[in-house]
């Protein structure tokens, strides 16, 4: 079972392009921080990106792939600290068609994504405020991005359908090489890809709902209950079953936030034997029973 495509199927994430561009200078665009993500790509010419700082500003260029998550304003220009314009404003005012032959000419494309409950914003907090991902010409990425580049300069049947799906495969592409080249990855990623503790990991994050024990997963590891013990907290930060709770509560949030089952399905899904017991571990970690919860994070 692949964790990261677990916390993306659980993070029912879902985007799409919302701004296809063609401009020359000057032109900027001011984006808000409450997209939870944003996803940039410079398909002809340049563009410069930053937050707060002007001076800071990262450039992008064909090729390039930044990923943006929710938190502070961010810019988007064709030079450092040119003034910015709200993106309905720019659409309205700015955009053009026109690929013509202009030396100046940058051509753009930005996506916004949103991804729901706790494990979609685990997955955000892994990344920078800003990340540019450089590819290389045999990089599935580059292929994505010029297929995006086909996909605009010439578009048919289904143009704006097959702008989001390719949208969906940046966007996992991305997030699989963010966690792959950070120099501090999610525990749960990097435990994953240790021969050790992988297979232990997999069926806690695929099968929560077992009574499984430290024994059990010491077995599934091949290695003796203490040696399995002592290296899975020195990995995870955890005791296994400390673990295999948090997970458990971690989906518990999703569910009760998705509002599709009852409390007392959600207990079975997440490894309990009766509503009594869930809600007395759902207190314990959050000081309030899963009804109570409910209500105070949901919206009417």
């Amino acid at each position: 079972m692949d964790i990261l495509q677990e916390h993306l199927v659980r993070a029912r994430s879902s985007g799409g392009v919302f701004a296809k561009a063609a401009v020359v200078p000057p032109w900027g665009i001011a984006l808000p921080g409450s997209i939870q993500l944003i996803v940039h790509m410079v398909l002809k010419g340049r563009a410069y990106l930053w937050t707060d700082d002007h001076s800071k500003a990262q450039e992008l260029v064909p090729g390039n792939l930044a990923l943006v998550p929710g938190g502070r304003n961010h810019h988007l220009a064709y030079s450092p600290g040119a003034p910015c314009i709200s993106h309905e404003d720019f659409l309205a005012k700015r955009t053009n068609n026109d690929t013509s032959n202009n030396l100046d000419t940058s051509v753009f494309m930005c996506g916004a994504y949103q991804f729901s409950g706790d494990i979609g914003s685990g997955l955000l907090k892994t990344l920078p405020p800003i990340l540019v991902l450089q590819t290389t010409p045999t990089e599935p990425l580059r292929q994505i991005i010029t297929l995006v580049s086909n996909e605009l300069n010439q578009p048919s049947a289904g143009h704006q359908t097959v702008l989001d799906r390719l949208l969906d495969l940046l966007i996992v592409y991305a997030l699989r090489a963010s966690l792959e080249q950070s120099p501090a990855p999610p525990a749960w990623f990097s435990a994953a890809n240790d021969a050790r503790l992988g297979a232990a990991l997999q069926v806690i994050h695929s099968q929560p709902e077992n009574t499984w024990t430290v024994p059990e997963l010491a077995s599934l590891c091949r290695m003796s209950r203490a040696a399995f013990a002592r290296n899975f907290e020195r990995a995870l930060g955890e005791p296994p079953l400390r673990y295999l709770t948090t997970w458990r509560m971690t989906l518990a949030r999703d569910f009760l936030q998705a509002g599709e089952l009852s409390i007392t399905e959600i207990a079975r899904r997440v490894g309990y034997s009766s509503t009594n017991a869930f809600s007395a571990a759902f207190l314990r970690q959050h000081d309030q029973r899963p009804g109570e919860w409910r209500l105070a994070h949901v919206s009417p």
